[in-house]
C-alpha cells in the first residue's frame, strides 16, 4: 500500500507525536508489517501490521487472546522485583474507539504496537549465550502464563500443531493434486509416510491425559525473541498463535531454529547441521525457568518435540507446495519445496543425535530441580 493509505489507517489509532516516515519492516511470512518513524523527539516509534485474515480467520478472537496474554504478563511482572513490564511485554496501541485493531472498508484488519527500541533478533543463532537467553525467554514466558486459565483463550488456528490433522490435510492434497506436483515429490511423500505414526505420539499422550494442556506460544522461532543490545533476553514477540498446547511444541519449535546452523530454506542440504552446544545452552535456559512447573512426562516429551516440530514444518511446506503455494509467501516457484527438504534434512540430523538430546534434557532438568530443592531447604 502507498504511504497515504497507511497514514489513513494510522489516523484511527491513538498515536503520540507525528508520522515522519513509513517503511516496510521485517521478513515475516504471514503479515505485512511497517515501521512508523515518529517525527517528534521523545515520542515513540510504532509498528503497523496488516493482519492476514486468510490465515487468522477470526481476527477479533485473535486479538482478544493477545490482549489477555499481554495483560496477564504485565500484571505478573509488575509484582516481580527488577522486572520491566514496559520493555518485557508487547504493548498494543488502542484505536480512538478503544479497540485493539481497526477494520477498514476493504475488509483488512490492522493493529499497532509500540516499537521496542534498541532490541535485535537473530534468524541464525551465533553463540551459546544467545541460545541460553532464548531458552530463558521462552521458558519464562511459559512459566508466567502457567496460571492463566486455558479455557479463556481461543484457538487462533485450530489444530495448528496437531500432526494428525496436518497429515490428513497432506493426504487430501496428494489425492487432489491441484497443482499437478505430486509426481515431483515421491521421496518427500515417502519420508512423511514412514514417520507418520511415530510423530503422532504427543497427540496420543495428550488424549490419554498424560500431557497437560498449557498456554503455549506455538511459534517459538528463535527470531521471536527480542534481545537487548547486550544480547540478554528482553521480550517474546509474535503472539498470534498463543493458545492451548503442549510444552513440547514450544521447546521443539525453538530448537528447530536455534541449533540449525543453516537457514530455514537452505538449498544445500549438506550445510544443515546441528550445533549441540547451542542445544545444551538453550535447554539449560529453558529448564531453568520451567523445571519447577513441568511434570516428569512433560520433560520426557521434550525430545519428541525436537523432531516433531521440524517434521510438522516440513509437512506444512510440502503440503503448500503440492496445493500450489496458497499459504506461505514464496520468493520463487520451488521455494516451499526447498523449505520442506531443508526441514526434513534437519529431522534426519536430529534423529541421528537423539540419544544426546535425551541425555542433555534429563541432565539439565535433574540439575535444576536439585538446585530448587536446595534453595527451598
Amino acid at each position: 500500500m502507498v504511504p497515504s493509505q497507511l497514514r489513513e489507517v494510522l489516523a484511527h489509532f491513538t498515536l503520540r507525536g507525528s508520522i515522519a516516515e513509513i517503511s516496510p519492516y521485517g521478513s515475516g511470512h504471514i503479515h505485512d508489517t511497517y515501521f512508523v518513524k515518529n517525527g517528534i523527539t521523545g515520542c515513540p516509534n510504532y509498528l503497523l501490521q496488516r493482519i492476514n485474515h486468510h490465515v487468522f480467520k477470526n481476527v477479533p478472537l485473535l486479538m482478544d487472546n493477545i490482549e489477555q496474554v499481554t495483560l496477564h504478563l504485565r500484571n505478573k511482572l509488575e509484582g516481580m522485583p527488577g522486572a520491566r513490564p514496559d520493555e518485557e511485554v508487547l504493548r498494543l496501541v488502542q484505536t480512538h474507539k478503544h479497540r485493539s485493531f481497526h477494520a477498514d472498508a476493504g475488509g483488512n484488519f490492522w493493529r499497532v504496537y509500540l516499537l521496542l527500541e534498541d532490541t535485535r533478533s537473530y534468524d541464525i543463532v551465533e553463540n551459546p549465550q544467545q541460545a541460553y537467553e532464548g531458552g530463558k525467554a521462552f521458558g519464562k514466558f511459559l512459566a508466567l502464563l502457567a496460571d492463566l486459565d486455558i479455557t479463556h483463550l481461543h484457538e487462533s488456528i485450530p489444530d495448528f500443531h496437531n500432526v494428525e490433522s496436518r497429515l490428513r490435510l497432506f493426504e487430501t492434497a496428494i489425492r487432489q493434486n491441484l497443482a499437478g506436483r505430486v509426481k515431483h515429490v515421491p521421496e518427500e511423500i515417502a519420508f512423511v509416510q514412514q514417520r507418520a505414526e511415530g510423530m503422532s505420539t504427543i497427540c496420543r499422550l495428550g488424549r490419554e491425559g498424560k500431557l497437560p494442556l498449557r498456554v503455549t506460544h506455538n511459534d517459538t522461532k528463535f527470531n521471536n525473541v527480542l534481545l537487548d543490545k547486550h544480547d540478554r533476553a528482553q521480550c517474546v514477540i509474535d503472539l498470534d498463535t498463543v493458545m492451548p498446547g503442549y510444552v513440547a511444541y514450544d521447546f521443539g519449535d525453538a530448537i528447530r531454529t536455534t541449533v540449525n546452523k543453516a537457514a530455514e530454506d537452505e538449498a544445500d542440504l549438506d550445510k544443515i547441521t546441528v550445533d549441540l552446544r547451542l542445544f545444551k545452552a538453550f535447554t539449560e535456559g529453558f529448564l531453568k525457568e520451567t523445571s519447577a512447573m513441568l511434570t516428569d512426562e512433560e520433560i520426557a516429551s521434550l525430545s519428541l518435540g525436537v523432531t516433531l516440530l521440524p517434521f510438522i514444518m516440513g509437512l506444512r511446506f510440502l503440503t503448500d507446495y503440492i496445493d500450489g503455494d496458497n499459504y506461505y509467501k514464496i520468493n520463487f516457484p520451488e521455494h516451499n519445496l526447498q523449505r520442506a527438504r531443508a526441514q526434513f534434512r534437519l529431522v534426519q540430523v536430529l534423529e541421528e543425535n537423539i540419544e544426546t538430546v535425551q541425555h542433555t534434557i534429563q541432565q539439565a532438568s535433574t540439575s535444576h530441580r536439585a538446585l530448587l530443592l536446595n534453595q527451598q531447604k
